[in-house]
């Protein structure tokens, strides 16, 4: 029988709330280009990386938004820096939960597990979207790399977040939909169950993930056996 976990900590973009009116804003901007809606997302995460590699910080929704410039710029498709903007920090504002996730939360809350939200937004639009999306209740803390200076899936990031919680990072479980988070995770001597969304993978040269299930109950009809 599997020990729980003395904190279990989300990552929110995808794993907790739905991409989708994101990528169709995204995706009416590159004038419905479905390959450009994949490009920009990966686009987005490569220049995360190097931000942070380089020893830089700027917002999340800023990288977004220079990324859709960079996409729709090799795509012959012009976008002022301001509409990049706009579309990328708002929608990332307003997201819904996926359908089972209020449900899945409320089960590890009722069963006594801390939740903590871990994300790669900023501070403000980690609390804006939580709120907007009604999880704000299910959750002991929301935790942003912005008091990091990195994104994740950098090791300092995992180490920040254990020690804020005051645990010890075997005792620390991630729960994501993106193979480099839960590579990060692992890595970082963490614990990690992956929810593998449509479109999404684990990376093969990473340790496996404990858990592996297509929606977030299914992990927690897992969790709820520990001991």
């Amino acid at each position: 029988m599997k020990t729980r976990p003395k904190v279990l900590f989300f990552d929110v973009n995808e794993t907790l709330l739905d991409l989708k009116p994101l990528k169709n804003e995204v995706k009416d901007v590159l004038n419905g280009q479905d390959h450009l809606l994949s490009l920009w997302f990966t686009t987005l995460l490569q220049y995360s990386l190097v931000v942070s590699a380089s020893g830089q910080y700027k917002s999340f929704g800023q990288i977004g938004a220079a990324a859709l410039q960079m996409v729709a710029a090799n795509n012959d498709i012009t976008i002022t820096e301001e509409n990049a903007r706009h579309i990328v920090v708002n929608a990332l504002q307003d997201l819904p939960p996926h359908p089972e996730v209020k449900n899945a939360l409320n089960t590890l809350k009722n069963e006594g597990f801390t939740l903590v939200a871990l994300t790669n937004s900023n501070d403000e639009s980690l609390k804006t979207k939580i709120e907007n999306a009604g999880l704000t209740q299910y959750f002991d803390d929301l935790l942003s790399i912005e008091s990091v200076g990195k994104f994740k899936p950098f090791t300092e990031v995992y180490n920040w977040a254990s020690n804020k919680m005051k645990v010890k990072p075997e005792d620390c479980m991630l729960i994501a939909a993106h193979g480099w988070d839960v590579a990060g995770a692992l890595w970082a001597d963490w614990r990690a169950a992956f929810i593998s969304r449509p479109g999404q993978q684990q990376f093969p040269l990473a340790p496996e993930t404990e858990i592996n299930e297509n929606d977030l109950q299914k992990v927690v009809d897992i969790l709820v056996t520990y001991k």
